[in-house]
């Protein structure tokens, strides 16, 4: 329920976000003058005052609400499957794939017709028809709310009981741990109080965990659940702790996508991007390229090589889901490299013409911006890996009273990835002041006479020592036990 709550208010929320961006595209007087950033000699006024604050307040109304989607609607549609169900549990992969897709085929419309029509006719015309969009879709989630299935959480806090574990742990660490795992404290399996209560067993992984288990000599009936928990909270405890190093390798591909979605737009603005004599693909759409690739790819990818796969490993989802982010994360270092490789060839293209201080868009190089496309193709295909990987790992692993909100982890790496990626063009910029002459290698408006191709091997460099700690942590990482249920008992 907790889903289903989180994702209808999450949607009026970001419904009001773009509403008042609208609004502030449509009317004059809650803008800047029109201007164009890459003519040097504009003087481009900043929007400020109240004009700022509604701007701001926009667009953090978008984040609330675009999180809150994201965060409930995989787990959401996964809880439609029954996991203890051979045949629905398989179709919970195919669902992440789809929804993968639906992502996809969104953005392809986004990044084409949306982006025609705010270039073309403006940005307020642009900005409606994504609240007519969003509008709709909310209008079909509502109708199909008679349908779902709805898992209601019996008992406390699921991140209360967490804590739990770990201020019992901090209050038992002196106690000595038993030799036997069966002494430390679980209720009876067979008491009426525990039908549909999850079971799980105990693992010889942080056992200083268990001390949280650990039972006293007193004979308390009602011992406090901050000096004792159970077994099963105690593992699930554990669980969540073995997914953070997971958490955190995620979040370096991510700073790569960032700066993907930043500078390749910027480098496109310079490139020639005409497709015909009277057609031209406008800057913001170049990630069109990977979302082609992405439609082609996700359906051959779930309907044919899964199940090829599946004949050789057994396993339902053709190879696990460590192994399928692993994949992801090395080829987000190689679209690292291929994209410094393009990029020091559109830079001698600008050299060898003469174009090093060309106006981008205005005075475009004689390079078809489809040089861009290899670095996407790559990223496309790592992200399709990476994405889905996470979010199955995410939700399969999750304690059963939180898989309603497992996805948050992985848009919470995402958004240390793009926060993360601000603070590395800074750092890097500090580091190479004195580099260019416009103050480190990403400094300034001129790509042509900085050092972009750089920045893109250090990512590189950095995914490849990431992916050789993501391999240290998924060798040692254990799988979330099969739980028991009363039931099943």
């Amino acid at each position: 329920m907790c889903a289903l709550f989180m994702m209808e208010n999450s949607s009026y929320i970001f419904l009001l976000g773009i509403a008042l961006l609208t609004l502030q595209a449509h009317y004059p007087k809650l803008k800047p003058p029109h201007c164009n950033i890459f003519l040097p000699t504009s003087n481009c006024e900043k929007v400020n005052k109240g004009n700022a604050v509604l701007l701001f307040f926009a667009i953090y109304l978008l984040a609330v609400g675009n999180g809150g989607v994201k965060a409930a609607l995989p787990s959401h549609g996964a809880d439609q499957f029954e996991q203890k169900d051979i045949k629905e549990a398989r179709h919970t992969s195919t669902f992440f794939n789809c929804l993968l897709l639906g992502v996809v085929v969104g953005g392809s419309v986004s990044l084409t017709c949306f982006v025609w029509v705010q270039v073309n006719k403006g940005f307020d015309r642009g900005f409606g028809l994504s609240f007519i969009a969003m509008f709709l879709g909310v209008i079909i989630f509502v109708f199909g709310l008679p349908w779902y299935r709805i898992h209601v959480v019996q008992g406390s806090s699921a991140i209360t009981e967490i804590v739990q574990v770990y201020v019992a742990a901090i209050r038992n660490r002196k106690l000595p741990l038993p030799d036997d795992p069966s002494e430390l404290h679980e209720i009876p399996m067979d008491c009426e109080a525990t039908l549909h209560q999850e079971f799980l067993p105990h693992r010889n992984v942080y056992r200083w965990l268990d001390k949280a288990a650990i039972q006293s000599g007193n004979t308390d009936q009602s011992p406090s659940p901050w000096k004792l928990c159970r077994v099963t909270q105690v593992e699930n405890a554990k669980i969540l702790l073995a997914m953070v190093p997971v958490f955190l390798c995620s979040i370096i591909m991510t700073l790569c996508l960032a700066q993907l979605q930043t500078f390749s737009i910027q480098q496109g603005a310079t490139m020639d991007i005409k497709l015909a004599n009277s057609f031209s693909i406008p800057p913001a759409s170049l990630p069109i390229i990977a979302v082609i690739f992405l439609l082609i790819a996700i359906p051959i990818y779930d309907k044919i090589l899964v199940p090829w796969i599946r004949k050789f490993t057994g396993i339902p989802t053709g190879i696990t889901y460590l192994q399928r982010v692993g994949a992801g994360l090395i080829l987000s270092a190689l679209s690292m490299t291929i994209a410094g490789i393009v990029e020091v060839k559109r830079k001698n293209v600008a050299k060898h013409h003469n174009m090093l201080d060309a106006t981008p868009v205005l005075q475009p190089l004689p390079i078809s911006v489809f040089w861009l496309s290899f670095q996407y193709f790559v990223y496309g295909i790592a992200d399709m890996f990476t994405y889905v990987g996470l979010l199955e790992f995410f939700y399969s692993q999750a304690p059963q009273s939180i898989k309603s909100i497992s996805s948050c982890f992985l848009w919470s790496s995402m958004a240390f990835g793009f926060y993360l990626s601000s603070i590395t063009v800074k750092i890097v910029n500090r580091a190479t002041t004195g580099v260019t002459k416009s103050g480190g290698w990403l400094a300034g408006n001129n790509l042509n006479r900085n050092h972009l191709e750089k920045f893109y091997w250090l990512l590189a460099i950095l995914s490849l020592i990431n992916f050789t700690v993501y391999l240290f942590v998924a060798t040692k990482y254990k799988y979330r036990p099969q739980s028991r249920d009363v039931e099943d008992e």
